[in-house]
């Protein structure tokens, strides 16, 4: 993709948001190496973009990607909806069965997707860049007990950088929901900022499933 150009076609917006605002999502060129990336802007904004695919995670097990942030968010707080902030998300989204869901969970996500998104997973980890909660910490979401946050960078040591980041999304299912992973079949970006009502910037690079570990 060239610096400019619309966004890829196969990337969509991610469900419904009820922010006011939508995070601006642009193709850009990296001073740094010329590489175009995607830039997200946002500013009391929140919107996110998701890609449909499907990946075994235990053929694939590891995802690896890169991001930059401006600036972490002072108000965020991973354990409330008020918190629920963050200045670089990356969704994994799991093809999980609804019948394996207790009878008040199933009704739950079919009500969510008559009413927003047909699509809305019934399982998915969501990688985080968190101001304060340490890394490694993962929590359930305060919307929703079917999503599950994985701090993988805290605070402000590191911002305005490109940082590498690799997981093992089969442990981290395990790790998170206790059962093996079922296939993916979406990941997604997002950074928002709607409930704090603060501004930042960040960018992200290639996304990529791989079968074997690349980094040490």
């Amino acid at each position: 993709m060239q610096p400019g150009a619309a966004l890829p076609v196969a990337w969509r917006p991610l469900g419904v948001s009820s922010a006011k605002n939508a995070t601006r999502y642009a193709l850009v060129s990296d001073g740094d190496s010329g590489v175009t990336v995607m830039r997200a802007e946002s500013s009391a904004a929140a919107s996110g973009i998701s890609r449909a695919m499907t990946v075994n995670p235990a053929e694939f097990p590891l995802l690896r990607w890169r991001w930059k942030i401006s600036n972490v968010l002072k108000s965020s707080d991973i354990h409330s909806k008020e918190g629920d902030d963050y200045p670089a998300r990356v969704y994994v989204m799991f093809d999980y069965p609804l019948e394996k869901l207790p009878f008040v969970e199933r009704m739950k996500i079919r009500m969510a997707r008559a009413l927003h998104d047909p699509n809305l997973p019934a399982a998915t980890l969501c990688y985080v860049w968190d101001g304060k909660a340490p890394a490694g910490h993962i929590v359930t979401s305060s919307y929703t007990s079917r999503v599950r946050m994985v701090v993988v960078e805290s605070g402000a040591s590191r911002v305005n950088q490109w940082l590498t980041v690799e997981r093992d999304i089969a442990a981290d299912f395990k790790a998170a929901f206790g059962e093996d992973a079922p296939p993916v079949n979406a990941v997604a970006i997002a950074t928002d900022t709607d409930n704090t009502g603060e501004s930042v910037t960040a960018h992200y690079g290639d996304i990529s499933f791989y079968k074997h570990k690349l980094t040490k």
